[in-house]
């Protein structure tokens, strides 16, 4: 009887923690929803900020169920739909409503449903690619930092850029359609869960990361744009450098002396 009863407890126990994970994917699709709404109503750095909160809980929920070993076919799915909206459809709606409506409405339509549509393939093609792919790289820019990219660069406009109304449309135009590209190309981007930091260098690493915090608390509008810039450009200099030394190492190659091994008969 005592077996049972710890049993069941036990069994309430694990779904409580299997729980904790679609709580805060609930969170990040309401986040997103909120982002929408604020949308609507032309309060376009609340949409932002929500984005940006969208973001955090997409994190939490990743990495609670990597915590607590509650990962599920229905968690993975019911995330990529609420990434679908917070990370696709607020930005989506974001960016047309502040910078695209101006060019014309079938120009501005079509450069927003090419970002949602390429942010809907990039989630297809990462649910499909995840448990055969390499852990340690993204293939394509994840979702969240095209979304996050745009909702930064609304902050950064709106308190130090302040581009003209004759030239914000393009530039909306240029780097909408940039990060839709990056999403669906097969560029690179390193995982930051999947970096590994040398023992003897963790001081440095802590140093640098009390640094950014810092600067991030200083210069918000700036610093979180340029932590997002940083990220979008990083798969690009990084295909960019490999390209450069392909050619230098094929040399390398083959201007080594051939090198032979025993063999036993």
């Amino acid at each position: 009887m005592k077996g049972r009863i710890f049993k069941n407890k036990e069994g309430k126990r694990r779904r409580g923690v299997h729980l904790i994970p679609n709580i805060l994917t609930t969170g990040n699709l309401f986040s997103g929803l909120a982002s929408v709404v604020f949308v609507f109503h032309g309060r376009f750095e609340a949409a932002a900020i929500a984005i940006l909160i969208a973001m955090v809980f997409d994190v939490l929920d990743g990495t609670s169920a990597r915590l607590t070993d509650s990962t599920s076919a229905f968690g993975v799915e019911y995330d990529s739909l609420s990434d679908l909206i917070s990370f696709g459809l607020a930005p989506g709606f974001l960016i047309y409503a502040w910078a695209l409506e101006s060019p014309g409405m079938m120009l501005g339509a079509a450069v927003m449903f090419a970002y949602v549509a390429c942010g809907a393939l990039r989630l297809a093609r990462f649910n499909v690619m995840g448990s055969s792919g390499d852990n340690r790289c993204f293939t394509g820019l994840p979702i969240p930092a095209a979304a996050g990219f745009i909702a930064t660069f609304y902050i950064f406009d709106k308190h130090i850029g302040q581009l003209s109304e004759a030239v914000l449309p393009y530039v909306a135009i240029g780097l909408s359609l940039l990060m839709s590209f990056l999403m669906v190309s097969t560029v690179k981007y390193r995982s930051v869960k999947q970096l590994k930091f040398q023992g003897h260098h963790h001081f440095m690493y802590l140093v640098w990361a009390v640094l950014i915090l810092v600067s991030v608390m200083a210069y918000p509008q700036l610093m979180l744009f340029m932590i997002c810039l940083g990220y979008a450009a990083s798969g690009l200099l990084e295909k960019g450098w490999s390209i450069v030394k392909a050619p230098r190492r094929r040399g390398m190659m083959a201007n080594s002396p051939p090198s032979y091994s025993d063999s036993k008969e």
